[in-house]
């Protein structure tokens, strides 16, 4: 096993170390996890047939920024 060094805050190192403690855990054991899940395709959300087809109906202008829209309809929704 190779060894790997980090710059990390300490606040969030004390705070792993917490929750390392709590789940009978490691640092290093919670960081290979999360890295294993980063690279683990089959743990990816399945995307249903639904939404499968109804991915790219709506196109865009070349000018249109999809976040600039979505927040256009947030502030509208909530009269903002």
């Amino acid at each position: 096993m190779a060894k790997l060094t980090l710059s990390i805050d300490e606040q969030l190192i004390d705070s792993a170390k917490q929750k390392a403690a709590q789940n009978n855990t490691s640092i290093s054991a919670m960081v290979g996890k999360f890295l294993q899940s980063l690279t683990d395709e089959s743990r990816l959300p399945k995307i249903g047939p639904l939404t499968k087809k109804a991915s790219g109906i709506a196109k865009l202008d070349s000018n249109q920024n999809y976040k600039d829209l979505v927040t256009d309809a947030l502030l509208d929704k909530y009269g903002l």
